[in-house]
């Protein structure tokens, strides 16, 4: 029986129709893949180090998944964050570790419902004073103005944990100082209104301004007696060492207490959206290291061990961990 003969024009029309089809369905699946979606993320007030880790995380995201669109809005800082994420008006905010750690664990108010996306770094506590100061040690401090921070910071929480370790009160034991905005406080150091600024973790702007300033900066951190006292009385607290040349005139690595910061999410951010940003922040590990001397901490290896507990994670940032096997 002779074999048909199918013409050229008709094979070509089925070839053609086959394409189409893969075509349509790739583009679909790239398309579904590369969905905009818009996330509202909390920082700091404006000086701080949350704002410029803030533009960090904007600025790596928007290379590794342009579609996921992050608008940074300032805040009162972590203890403000939290409250937002619990109640919608943010998707995700930077919170400080001493405050996660409060609100996860329920220390004087229910334990949130907030999820940890990712770890961002860890924040050993310290004063810087001017490089002339006579203050060599915490307890020289005692009875001078000491700038503590915005009153919304999680470093103002930190000290007062670092303090009450060494059996100290912030605001009877100091003249405590706290600032409407975070950048006030180098000015004031090198001015003379405050003996000391206290904050945390390498390339925090205040100690940047203050060891670049004319006058220069020296630290005060808790000695090792010292940092086992702390310890003893707040066992969650860490020890961290800054290293040597973190900051100008910074010769020698420097030991304190402190604990890891988190990207935060609301309790009702997308499974979907929460795997997204994880996966698009650690695929960027090393642009967000090279934008911030500090964000090359922020790596999924530290988020997998940084969680107080896996169930702190979100479902999504979870998801991502397990598929890279960290989790």
């Amino acid at each position: 029986m002779p074999m048909r003969r199918v013409p050229i024009t008709e094979v070509s029309m089925v070839w053609s129709a086959r394409f189409m089809l893969v075509c349509t369905l790739f583009l679909a699946g790239t398309a579904a893949a590369a969905d905009p979606v818009k996330v509202v993320m909390g920082t700091a007030t404006p000086g701080g180090g949350f704002p410029v880790f803030g533009d960090a995380v904007l600025r790596t995201v928007a290379r590794t998944d342009p579609a996921l669109q992050i608008e940074a809005k300032n805040t009162k800082g972590s203890t403000e964050n939290i409250p937002l994420l619990e109640d919608g008006k943010l998707d995700i905010a930077l919170v400080q570790g001493e405050a996660a750690y409060e609100a996860l664990q329920g220390v004087g108010r229910p334990p949130t419902n907030a999820k940890i996306i990712a770890a961002m770094y860890s924040t050993p506590g310290m004063f810087v004073v001017r490089a002339d100061s006579p203050y060599r040690s915490i307890d020289d401090l005692r009875g001078k103005p000491v700038a503590f921070g915005a009153r919304g910071s999680g470093l103002v929480i930190l000290a007062r944990y670092v303090l009450n370790g060494l059996g100290l009160d912030m605001d009877k034991d100091f003249q405590a100082v706290y600032l409407e905005r975070a950048g006030d406080g180098p000015a004031m150091v090198a001015d003379g209104r405050v003996a000391a600024l206290w904050g945390g973790g390498s390339s925090w702007p205040g100690f940047v301004t203050v060891t670049n300033a004319p006058s220069g900066g020296r630290f005060i951190v808790p000695s090792e007696a010292e940092i086992s006292k702390i310890r003893e009385r707040h066992g969650f607290l860490k020890q961290l060492t800054l290293p040597a040349n973190s900051f100008k005139g910074q010769a020698a690595p420097l030991t304190s207490v402190g604990s890891w910061s988190f990207i935060m999410a609301r309790p009702t951010l997308p499974d979907e959206t929460a795997y997204r940003l994880t996966k698009a922040l650690h695929k960027g590990e090393d642009i967000i290291g090279e934008l911030l001397p500090q964000a090359k901490e922020t790596r999924a290896a530290n988020t997998a061990s940084a969680a107080p507990d896996e169930r702190m994670l979100h479902p999504g940032t979870l998801k991502y961990l397990r598929e890279i096997k960290l989790k």
